[in-house]
């Protein structure tokens, strides 16, 4: 094909949305009309950019969360997907920040919320960004899902963050997470009192696929501390069980979850 880079690039990035479970560099070296070489040095790029990865097992490429967040960014304004229903209701029930992460490979980055305060203090930060694992109750819930091997070895891979950005009652060790894991498997949510900030607390739960119950996403509801207590987040932990739930019946409907 002829063209500049860039519309090589977009035809490469719009070839990988054609099949959800990858293809090999072959096949997008043919559909693009271009050699093999040129196709490898593209996609090594996009990877490097964070737009496109390589599954492991196979060799074929995907399309990473990067751009689809990018895109539900978009979508979650407008209201336009099947899930922002659910978050507006449970923003609104709660009155306080909802938040939703998606799972691709060994990430959950943030691609949609929902703002149930309308004064007073507001937690909201910004969107498209990874989940911290070892502080926040979005990265407990994902974690408690796991073996205590799988997550500890996540959570060395993504890394741990200056100390001194955590809240005073996040973990301070491996031992420590563990706990944070039992409880929240205990409960069937995590839950975390300035663990992540001062002055913020929250609760978490995984969105599971309803055929075989594989984690596809987190569910969070966060706040300021001051009306979010241990005895208010367990209340509040209804709702949000019920959203996961509502939110893994729709799973299949939404391309968010694919």
């Amino acid at each position: 094909m002829a063209g500049s880079q860039i519309e090589r690039a977009f035809s490469l990035l719009e070839s990988l949305t054609s099949d959800p479970r990858g293809l090999p560099m072959q096949t997008l070296a043919e559909q693009l009309d271009i050699p093999k070489s040129a196709t490898h040095r593209m996609l090594g790029e996009l990877m490097r950019l964070g737009y496109v990865r390589q599954n492991p097992d196979n060799s074929r490429y995907h399309l990473s969360t990067k751009l689809v967040a990018m895109g539900f960014r978009y979508l979650a304004s407008s209201g336009a997907d099947i899930v922002q229903p659910i978050l507006d209701r449970l923003a609104q029930e709660t009155g306080e920040l909802v938040r939703l992460g998606v799972i691709d490979g060994d990430r959950q980055t943030w691609i949609a919320k929902s703002q149930g305060a309308r004064s007073g203090l507001r937690y909201d930060p910004e969107m498209g960004q990874d989940a911290p694992l070892f502080y926040t109750a979005s990265g407990h819930a994902w974690l408690a899902s796991m073996s205590d091997e799988q997550a500890l070895a996540l959570v060395q891979q993504q890394g741990i963050a200056d100390r001194a950005d955590f809240g005073p009652n996040a973990p301070t060790s491996n031992e420590d997470l563990l706990r944070y894991l039992e409880q929240a498997r205990g409960r069937g949510y995590a839950l975390v009192i300035e663990s992540s900030a001062v002055g913020t607390s929250a609760i978490a739960a995984v969105v599971r696929r309803p055929l075989d119950g594989g984690v596809v996403g987190v569910l969070s509801v966060a706040g300021p501390t001051a009306r979010l207590s241990e005895a208010r987040l367990q209340e509040l932990s209804v709702l949000l069980l019920a959203a996961t739930e509502e939110l893994s019946s729709a799973s299949p409907a939404s391309e968010l979850f694919s």
